[in-house]
């Protein structure tokens, strides 16, 4: 082989040459970090548009509890179970109103609670949404958020963005660290107005109020006197139901758009 063909073949053989859409050594380096971020968005825009979803009911707990663990764990999931399977039917979520659905289930993806609401989205035939997140040692989806909708992030910032930019209302049953991420990620975006009014309904009173002190935070001036006003308590899963429609939850709208702000 003569030099200008091993030059050519050189060259060639280089991973300058690769095309940058093809190339996986460049897409993962530094210097594309903010394509990853742009990518993370519109796959998943893309296919929560294909499915016509213009708003959600996020749902947040533990990937911890079970349907057979121990003390109240079995509650919790069951009324997640149900609550999911309420708002599905009575949201709008089996309903193509105009080519779009409202008041998806829209979860985590993981196990736990997050599996019991895309369970009762599933029960009654419903869609629902699993916004996984790549971790070390967990998650993989569950079994019952619809193919289609579920979607593995590696940026937790891109994850959350999704999971608030189409959310009607907040459904938060019992958690840990991650739970508690989510909670004041949503808390703090209504006390700042950087999202529009939505209701937030916590589960189980007695464990919100053994586990966040907002007297506390009260006494000491961390909040104002209003903010508490942001949050709602409930203890099954009709009675989530009828704090979020009593608290403004918009059912079946015509007119609302995927807030544009986050």
């Amino acid at each position: 082989m003569d030099d200008s063909k091993r030059s050519v073949a050189a060259n060639m053989a280089s991973p300058s040459y690769r095309l940058a859409a093809l190339d996986q050594d460049f897409l993962l380096g530094d210097s594309t970090r903010g394509v990853r971020f742009m990518l993370e968005y519109a796959k998943a825009e893309e296919s929560l548009r294909t499915w016509g979803v213009r708003s959600t009911i996020v749902v947040f707990g533990s990937a911890r509890i079970r349907e057979d663990g121990p003390g109240r764990h079995p509650f919790w999931y069951q009324e997640a179970r149900s609550f999911g399977a309420i708002a599905s039917q009575r949201g709008g979520a089996m309903t193509v109103t105009s080519g779009t659905r409202d008041n998806v289930i829209a979860t985590g993806g993981g196990p736990g609670i997050m599996e019991a609401a895309n369970r009762g989205a599933f029960d009654v035939g419903a869609p629902s949404i699993g916004f996984n997140i790549t971790l070390p040692h967990e998650q993989e989806p569950n079994a019952y958020s619809t193919p289609d909708l579920t979607f593995r992030f590696h940026y937790f910032a891109m994850r959350k963005m999704h999971l608030a930019m189409r959310a009607n209302a907040l459904v938060v049953f019992p958690g840990g660290f991650g739970t508690l991420d989510e909670l004041f990620e949503f808390l703090t975006l209504r006390q700042t107005g950087k999202a529009p009014p939505l209701p937030i309904v916590l589960f189980d009173k007695s464990y919100w109020q053994s586990v966040i002190k907002l007297d506390a935070l009260l006494e000491h001036g961390m909040i104002s006197e209003r903010d508490p006003d942001l949050i709602n308590f409930a203890d099954t899963a009709e009675d989530v139901w009828t704090a979020l429609i009593e608290n403004g939850l918009v059912v079946q709208t015509l007119d609302r758009q995927p807030d544009q702000d986050f």
